[in-house]
């Protein structure tokens, strides 16, 4: 009888010691809190960059032409979609790594996209991020005055091209992937209907 119950009892204590891995690992996932605490600190010195540029697009348009202007907006936009960037890796980072954002729930502020953002949407929202700012960064160096460094703005225009061919790469393996699935469940439904 005690032989039967030993492998019972072995069995048991497995059990008990994967449920506290387990435990361990699901619990690892808030080490990743602070990285994102972090990460919306890094718009303190966003912030700042943006209004001193803002103070000196000031100062220039008083006595400066639509290029230099032009020239100054496009500093400013570049900063927002940088932090546009940084709130979309927070929140959807967080809430599909870490834990959902239950005090954003009730609030009419609440971005639409906000909980329904999964790691593949991430990557798309990331990459196409990265080719607005890289967008930007091209059109303030074509619109430079001065000299112009051939070499360097073809290397620009390859890594911005690069990002393009990765963004629609991404939509496009995304899109397969999901035609898969959605084939493999029409086929289960078949299966199910046949028995």
């Amino acid at each position: 009888m005690s032989e039967n119950s030993q492998p019972k009892q072995k069995s048991a204590l497995q059990d008990g010691v994967e449920s506290g891995i387990e435990k361990i690992i699901f619990g690892g996932r808030w080490l990743l809190a602070p990285l994102y605490v972090g990460l919306l600190l890094s718009l303190i010195p966003l912030l700042y960059r943006f209004f001193k540029d803002f103070l000196g697009l000031l100062e220039l348009t008083a006595n400066s032409d639509m290029h230099h202007i032009t020239l100054k907006i496009l500093e400013l936009l570049d900063t927002v979609l940088l932090g546009n960037l940084i709130i979309i890796i927070i929140f959807a980072g967080y809430e599909n790594f870490v834990s959902k954002i239950n005090v954003a729930e009730q609030s009419e502020d609440r971005p639409h996209w906000m909980g329904r953002v999964d790691y593949s949407g991430l990557k798309i929202k990331l990459i196409g991020s990265l080719v607005a700012i890289s967008v930007i960064e091209l059109l303030k160096d074509f619109m430079q005055e001065g000299e112009y460094d051939a070499k360097r703005e073809m290397w620009r225009v390859g890594i911005h091209l690069t990002f393009v061919v990765s963004g629609v790469l991404f939509a496009l393996m995304d899109f397969i992937a999901d035609k898969r699935e959605q084939i493999d469940m029409q086929i289960t439904k078949e299966i199910k209907s046949m028995k």
